[in-house]
């Protein structure tokens, strides 16, 4: 299988919250951060990932991922894509990402989001870096000098 076509699988399956199948596109040490927050702040593993990803995604009424240009080297993998996020109290915020990931044996290894922070801050309820400052953060992983 592809590296394109495991990248997508991947977020096909984040598209739909389905964290399960998420995890199987995951390699056990595969690192996961948004480059807003910095390698500090990433994830480290399926679980962890999972895990992280919730603080974000579960609260949402709904979220959708919409595709766009797909990049490759073979291994490294570019993708320019949107996502859309509604809150059960009307707020949204369409964010603008570029991610890349990179494949291994049929595994992604690394998965670094970058997007702006603020058009998220901006849209978001009044509650929510609140609400974040108070998630779960056991998942955090320090990944300073391997990304």
């Amino acid at each position: 299988m592809s590296a394109e076509h495991i990248v997508e699988g991947m977020w096909a399956a984040l598209s739909v919250r389905d964290w399960e199948q998420l995890k199987t596109y995951l390699s056990w040490d595969c690192i996961y951060l948004d480059m807003p927050v910095g390698p500090a702040a990433a994830a480290r593993g399926p679980d962890d990932i999972v895990k992280r990803l919730k603080i974000g995604l579960e609260p949402l009424s709904s979220y959708q991922n919409f595709p766009g240009l797909m990049v490759s080297n073979g291994s490294d993998v570019m993708y320019e894509h949107h996502e859309e996020w509604h809150w059960a109290t009307g707020e949204s915020a369409v964010l603008q990402f570029v991610t890349v990931h990179r494949v291994i044996d049929g595994e992604i290894t690394l998965w670094k989001d970058y997007w702006d922070m603020g058009a998220l801050v901006n849209h978001a309820p009044p509650t929510w870096l609140e609400d974040f400052a108070k998630a779960d953060m056991t998942s955090v992983f320090d990944a300073t000098g391997l990304v």
